[in-house]
């Protein structure tokens, strides 16, 4: 029984490899496909209006002629939705430096501000209409602001440069998505009910998103007389659940808004770039030509357990001081602790959000992802182990060593569950679908613990794989015979996590597509890539794999002798790797674990002018302690802030 235990399992590794690898040639296939930008606005006002608008969706008539104006004296050419549907069947191409306008919401300063300076430049067009909205039923998000009427819908229809799209029909609002009450996206948030303390179910849900826009497209017939062939989605949030929904209601083009270029190869989820803050010509072309892209970064990363108390009141008292805190820190990433950790020991004891597998220690991380990334405005990455779950699983789903001539029980720190077992797998999986079923944030960082030393991982399983799937010998004297070995054994368990976390990565982007992703590593790696062979970790393949790779600059932790120089080689060893300085977050300490002081800010402030004077775009730090204003935000303010970006 174990030995067809065992083939069933190498055969389902073999099957999520050839996955991977079929998707490595899909993209870059992809990648030799035309692109085109899409842009996107909302309403657009006077000159005078724009510059006195508080929203920031506001573009004034007059910058956007700037921004027509630039596009067509710098070779780009505005070409419409049926031209995108023509060049994906095959039946035309799309020329170069292509793209299209998008106009969201439907206000009546399309019609009467837009239009004429799409017919001045015959430029096509895409406007997206709310179904509500365009019955009467405007929210309080939008007072005031006049709707296009569905005579004017008409005459943009008949004049042949105009697209009308759906914006859904009831899906333009917040709904409850928490016992805490925050209002998130309807289309993609599981509605809590207060009463019942429970959330939709899938079947539920995927109901609920069906009905919707099969009801906007019909909607948009009848008093339009055409159907829509896009769904543009409000706020820019979307799944696959809702993209199948999309196509099943006729409409198979989508735009979110990821910032981004697009291709042919899947026009099912558009990338858009926004243009908020009504941007002048000089941060038009800015936004154009770099899409925000490569944007420094500046990270805060917060225990969850600092925050949770006992006794509600604290906790919400605690929640609102550290929002407002990374609000006056004017930074645009948090790193925030999904799980629970109190002994510290880098294990995952409970979860703050819903799931199948371990206890809820409070169903608190949607709440705080939410209010940071809606009131201090930052990007919030979930910070999840990749393996170090502590739950009463069989023995066998755990990573064991090679110890006193046998296997057994792994005694590092970390009790992980392997990646070699293909139940363990599905089990972690399990709960980073339910962390993006349940909240809303926008990456993943993935713990330090997704390590394998040099006498791990000897289960059976680990073992059975190693010989079926890599070639090599089933048995640890063989494996550890000689350097060579040894380090071909560490490299592919290296790739196995990295293909692991990309398993896991996908996963999550079935309910939050646009998700950037960041891995923990040692400094000794870098240091010296040799120790690779102790704990299957590279800085190279870390970068290949993950948008960023957060680095544990800590010097006092690594007790180097000379921190500063330290320091100076860490990055000097990033600095060899392409994009090595790029895709890199340098993690400082603020405090010493080794003798429980806060690091002096003389000294944290120091390391952070020392990292940008080598040339370091991102750095965070670890841990924030509001209570105590450590790092201190005075200090902060003065050499860890940004400046205001579009």
């Amino acid at each position: 029984m174990a030995f067809f235990t065992l083939v069933s399992a190498v055969n389902s590794f073999k099957k999520t490899f050839l996955l991977i690898f079929l998707l490595g040639i899909f993209s870059n296939v992809s990648a030799n496909q035309p692109k085109f930008l899409i842009l996107n606005y909302h309403d657009i006002l006077s000159a005078d209006g724009a510059r006195e608008s508080l929203n920031k969706m506001d573009v004034g008539v007059e910058h956007l002629e700037q921004h027509l104006g630039w596009l067509s004296k710098n070779g780009y050419k505005i070409v419409s939705v049926q031209n995108v549907f023509d060049a994906a069947s095959g039946k035309s191409s799309l020329p170069d430096k292509a793209a299209l306008l998008t106009f969201d919401d439907g206000y009546q300063s399309f019609y009467t501000r837009v239009f004429p300076l799409l017919k001045k430049y015959h430029y096509p067009a895409t406007v997206a209409l709310v179904g509500t909205w365009m019955d009467g039923n405007v929210t309080a998000e939008e007072p005031g602001k006049p709707l296009l009427t569905w005579d004017q819908v008409r005459e943009l229809v008949q004049s042949g440069l105009v697209e009308i799209a759906s914006h859904s029909y009831d899906l333009h609002k917040g709904i409850n998505a928490n016992p805490q009450a925050n209002s998130q996206a309807a289309a993609v948030t599981r509605l809590y009910d207060d009463q019942m303390m429970v959330y939709e179910t899938d079947i539920e849900y995927r109901d609920r998103i069906q009905s919707a826009l099969l009801k906007s497209a019909e909607f948009i017939f009848q008093h339009a007389g055409v159907r829509p062939r896009v769904m543009v989605w409000p706020y820019g949030e979307y799944n696959q659940i809702a993209l199948q929904a999309s196509r099943d209601a006729g409409m198979p083009m989508t735009m979110g808004l990821i910032d981004g270029v697009n291709t042919l190869a899947d026009i099912s989820a558009l990338h858009r770039l926004i243009l908020v803050d009504n941007p002048d010509l000089a941060q038009f072309v800015e936004l154009v030509t770099m899409l925000r892209a490569d944007r420094t970064l500046r990270v805060a990363h917060l225990d969850m357990d600092y925050l949770y108390d006992e006794d509600p009141a604290q906790t919400l008292q605690n929640l609102d001081a550290i929002v407002q805190r990374i609000k006056d820190m004017r930074i645009n990433t948090v790193y925030l602790q999904a799980y629970t950790d109190p002994d510290g020991d880098g294990n995952a004891d409970a979860l703050y959000f819903p799931n199948r597998h371990l206890p809820v220690k409070q169903d608190l991380f949607s709440r705080v992802a939410w209010q940071l990334k809606t009131v201090a405005r930052v990007n919030v990455y979930a910070w999840m182990p990749i393996m170090a779950y502590h739950d009463k699983a069989p023995e066998s789903w755990y990573v064991q060593e090679w110890r006193d001539g046998k296997a057994q029980n792994s005694s590092h720190i970390y009790t992980r569950l392997s990646p070699f077992n293909p139940e363990a797998r599905q089990y972690i999986a399990e709960i980073y679908e339910d962390l993006a079923k349940h909240c809303s944030f926008d990456g993943i960082l993935f713990h330090d613990d997704g390590i394998l030393s040099d006498y791990e991982d000897v289960s059976p399983l680990a073992l059975a794989y190693t010989k079926q799937v890599w070639g090599m010998p089933d048995q640890f004297e063989k494996l550890h015979a000689n350097p060579k070995t040894r380090m071909a054994w560490a490299q592919h368990k290296t790739d196995l996590i990295n293909q692991f976390t990309d398993e896991l990565v996908s996963r999550v982007k079935i309910y939050r597509p646009g998700i950037k992703t960041a891995r923990n590593i040692y400094a000794l790696p870098l240091l010296k890539p040799y120790s690779e062979e102790w704990y299957a970790q590279s800085f190279s393949s870390f970068l290949a794999h993950y948008d960023y790779v957060a680095i544990e600059a800590m010097p006092f932790m690594e007790e180097a002798e000379n921190p500063k120089q330290w320091l100076k080689e860490l990055v000097k060893a990033a600095a060899k790797e392409p994009d090595g300085l790029n895709k890199t977050v340098f993690e400082l300490q603020a405090v010493n674990w080794k003798t429980q002081e806060s690091i002096a800010m003389p000294v944290f402030i120091e390391q952070i002018e020392l990292l940008k004077k080598l040339g370091v775009s991102h750095i965070g730090y670890y841990p924030d302690n509001v209570f105590v204003d450590q790092p201190k935000l005075s200090d902060l303010n003065k050499h860890f802030s940004l400046p205001a970006q579009p």
